[in-house]
């Protein structure tokens, strides 16, 4: 059982930044530890995210996050929920801002109940306008956007079709007047379609997290960019297919040309070590650079 707590706009403790935006909500419920000030950074995307999506949005999460930064995000499959992951990796403190009621019958989606607690253990925070007992409909998703953005300073786009749910948060950061910060994809790729429109108007172009912190004005940040290494010469060829961009394990055997129990038996060490990462579906990518 959650224990479901609420604060009124009036309350000395309610988001500063969130308290600002044309119809904030009157009341939050919340699970965790809210605040008033606070700086905050909002990573969003698709559901349905590419490999490519996922290994971009846990660097530049985990980036910021080591930074000092409170990851803000929507607790959905796909983007937000790896954002919310890479911050908690590291010891760091994220909110989600979900489209439902915070009782355990109303959260969506019930794959996420388990990130619930390591969320709170990490000091974060879950927060909804949707009173418990409310379930997610297609309008209550797209309303709890303008309190991702709303409690931001700025609002990245990893990943988006054209009409997805998170240019409809970007157009909430653009009429809050925070900053609109997107990563670029294939001309090819109907997930990256949004975020080149959102470059196309105006926002900026994302490549890792120093751009990001650059553009805030956040310059003594200490990104993490060492070197990773093996300690055997099958280790360092895994390492340096993965440099190229995260693999499924069926690659990884294609490329390294080594066994599928060997490569099997060396990502497990390698993950072990922190020097790669399962970003799901046995998808693999460097960890920490």
């Amino acid at each position: 059982m959650f224990e479901v707590k609420s604060i009124s706009i009036e309350d000395k403790n309610y988001p500063k930044l969130l308290k600002k935006i044309q119809n904030p909500p009157k009341i939050l419920y919340f699970l965790g530890e809210i605040k008033s000030h606070e700086n905050c950074f909002a990573i969003v995307g698709t559901r349905k995210c590419t490999n490519y999506g996922k290994e971009i949005a846990y660097q530049i999460s985990a980036d910021l996050a080591e930074a000092g930064l409170t990851i803000v995000s929507g607790f959905a499959p796909g983007i937000d929920t790896i954002a919310h992951k890479a911050t908690i990796e590291r010891g760091k403190r994220t909110i989600a801002v979900l489209g439902t009621g915070l009782d355990e019958k109303a959260i969506y989606p019930k794959s996420n109940l388990k990130l619930i607690d390591k969320i709170l253990e990490n000091g974060g925070c879950l927060i909804s306008e949707f009173e418990p007992g409310t379930h997610g409909t297609k309008y209550t998703f797209p309303q709890r956007n303008r309190i991702i953005s709303g409690l931001s300073f700025g609002v990245l786009v990893v990943e988006a079709r054209m009409g997805s749910g998170s240019l409809i948060t970007a157009n909430y950061a653009k009429e809050q007047g925070r900053k609109i910060f997107a990563v670029p994809g294939s001309v090819f790729s109907q997930t990256s379609k949004g975020c080149h429109f959102l470059i196309k108007n105006g926002a900026k172009l994302v490549e890792s997290a120093k751009d990001i912190l650059e553009e805030l004005g956040i310059e003594k940040a200490k990104l993490r960019e060492k070197e990773i290494k093996g300690k055997t010469p099958e280790e360092n060829l895994i390492l340096e297919v993965l440099k190229e961009g995260a693999l499924d394990i069926e690659k990884i055997i294609e490329k390294t040309k080594l066994s599928p129990s060997k490569v099997a038996s060396l990502l497990s060490i390698l993950e072990i070590e922190g020097k790669i990462k399962n970003l799901g579906g046995g998808i693999y990518a460097i960890g920490n650079r």
